[in-house]
Formats: C-alpha cells, sequence, structure tokens
C-alpha cells in the first residue's frame, strides 16, 4: 500500500538510525537502535509522508525529518506505555524495560523525545507544526491518564471511550495527515480535509487494535491476547458485551478485579466472545473508514488517493 513511497520509508529507516545514535554513549545508540529496528508499520510517517507528496510543493528533504520526528515520538511515547504496563514484548520482541530495565526504558525515551523535537527545531517548518506536535504529546499523556483513572472501573459510556481513543490514537493520525499536506504545500482546506481523514483512520485503526485483543492470539498480535481486560481497561466491545450479555454481571466482577487471574481473563474472553461486541465494533471502525475515504481532497493525485485508500482498506482487515 506504501509502494508510492517505498523510497521515501528506506531512507526514513536510514534516518531515524542516525536520530537515535548517541556519539556520547554506546549503550543510548543500542537501545535507541533496539527500538527503531523492533518492526512497526511506520503508518505515522507513511502518511505524513503521502499528505506531502499530495501537495504542489513536496520536497523529501524537507519532509522527511518530520515524518522521522512523529516516528521517534510514537517510539517514545510506547516504551514509555511499556514501562508503565509492565510489558515483556511489543512486536514479538523484547520491550526495552524487560531487556533493560525501567530506569534505562524511562530515560530512553527521553531521550527519543527530545531527538524528535530537536530534528523538527532544526529544519523551518513554522510555529504551528510545533505547537501541533506539542499539542500532541500533551494528549498523548492525557489519554494515558485518563485511561489510567478508569482501570478497573468499567466505565460503561461510550462516549468516554472514543474520547479517550482520540486523545490516544486518532489526534495523532490526524497531525500526522495535516502536518504532512501543509508540508506539502497543500492549502488550508484540503490539509484540513486530510486531517479528517487523518482523524477517522486513527478512530477505526484503534476500535480495530481493541478488537485484535479480543479475537486474536498472542502470536498473533506479538502481545498477550486479553491485556486490555487484565489491565481493566474496557474496549468497545467489552462495553457491548456489558450492555448485552447474559453474563454481564460476571463479566463486570471479572473487569473490575485488580487481582483477576489468567483464567479469569480467559473467562472474560469468552463472554465477550459470545456476545456480538466484535460485529458491533467492527460497523462502527467500518463506519470511520467509509467516512474518510469521503473526505480525502479531490485535488489529490490518483496515485496518492489510491494509497490512501488502500491504508484505510489495511486498517479494516488487519490481523496484527
Amino acid at each position: 500500500m506504501f509502494d508510492v513511497i517505498k523510497g521515501d520509508l528506506e531512507q526514513l529507516e536510514e534516518r531515524l538510525i542516525e536520530a537515535v545514535s548517541s556519539p556520547e554513549d554506546e549503550l543510548v545508540t543500542e537501545v535507541g537502535t533496539h527500538l527503531v529496528t523492533s518492526g512497526g508499520k511506520r503508518i505515522r510517517p507513511a502518511l505524513c509522508l503521502l499528505a506531502a507528496h499530495g501537495g504542489p510543493a513536496f520536497s523529501l528533504a524537507h519532509t522527511l525529518p518530520l515524518a522521522a520526528a512523529l516516528e521517534l515520538i510514537h517510539t517514545a511515547s510506547l516504551v514509555h506505555d511499556d514501562v508503565i504496563d509492565k510489558a515483556d514484548t511489543r512486536r514479538g520482541a523484547p520491550t526495552a524495560n524487560a531487556k533493560w530495565d525501567n530506569k534505562i526504558a524511562i530515560l530512553s525515551g527521553d531521550y527519543i523525545f527530545a531527538r524528535a523535537f530537536r530534528l523538527v527545531a532544526e529544519n523551518d517548518y513554522g510555529d504551528h507544526v510545533a505547537n501541533r506536535l506539542a499539542q500532541l504529546v500533551g494528549n498523548l499523556s492525557v489519554g494515558e491518564i485518563i485511561q489510567d483513572k478508569q482501570m478497573y472501573k468499567a466505565a460503561r459510556d461510550e462516549a468516554d471511550y472514543y474520547a479517550r481513543i482520540q486523545k490516544k490514537t486518532a489526534d495523532f493520525l490526524e497531525i500526522c495527515c495535516e502536518l504532512g499536506a501543509l508540508v506539502g504545500g497543500m492549502d488550508a482546506a484540503a490539509a484540513e480535509k486530510l486531517a479528517e481523514y487523518g482523524h477517522s483512520i486513527g478512530m477505526a485503526f484503534q476500535i480495530t487494535d481493541d478488537l485484535l485483543d479480543i479475537l486474536e492470539t498472542s502470536e498473533q498480535i506479538g502481545k498477550p491476547a486479553g491485556n486490555d481486560i487484565r489491565q481493566g481497561i474496557v474496549t468497545l466491545p467489552v462495553l457491548r458485551a456489558l450492555a448485552v450479555s447474559p453474563a454481564r454481571e460476571e463479566l463486570l466482577a471479572i473487569v473490575t478485579n485488580p487481582a483477576m487471574t489468567d483464567e479469569m481473563v480467559a473467562r472474560a474472553l469468552s463472554i465477550v466472545r459470545a456476545t456480538d461486541g466484535a460485529a458491533f465494533a467492527q460497523a462502527k471502525a467500518e463506519a470511520y473508514l467509509a467516512r474518510a475515504k469521503e473526505v480525502l481532497p479531490e485535488a489529490l493525485p490518483e496515485e496518492i488517493r489510491d494509497a490512501c485508500e488502500q491504508v484505510a482498506d489495511f486498517i479494516g482487515q488487519r490481523n496484527f
């Protein structure tokens, strides 16, 4: 789906390794290199590059540092998430906290955040880009705080769920598309449409991610299945099950229990899978993806439009 920017993404990989390398300390370079080479779909920088390609003033040299900064911000946020979640693996590879320790992981995440903003500072993107990226990091943090406050409380308000995943994921993809469009020279109206496209696929992406946690195996998704339930995080399929399942009270007792066992997690998954929770969430994701395709600017070059539509299709069909 990213054939049109294949060469750009190859250069992105080189830029990421260069960005996390430290002339002062080998361990910093080792941790950073491990983090940026441990897989990942590169959705965020790819969206930035696609949006920039759609503009009349595209320059890879000017866009690439921004795309790299976006991926580094994402990587740093995941490092901190893994420490908070006490995660041992991500994308099938050891997390920084598992491979080294929490202190090294947290400081490495901070270092990668700093490297991301240095890339932005070294290039002439203007105040708007810097402000939007600062807003992004703030929203990521707020989203995690909201999620932490709701752990093991099983809040049943669907609107709260959408507000949380907007800050956790959709805001990020929205900003990737918006800033890419602006750096590529699109006018404000076209950039706004691409921002809505990014928001819509971001909402769908997180709903799909939550679905995978319910439906797929640990081997397929590269982390423990049912991990959200284990952490007391109520996602859309679980919300639906809490509303319609005959075993809703049993499910509620499990998801609000911080001391839940593996057997309890398995039982919760069984209850959710026995309802239409997955189908309900899938329908919501598909509605967001349909909206994403609808709002793409008419002036986009055909190959960029096709790639954007393929991204939406991938999000709807992915199983990892």
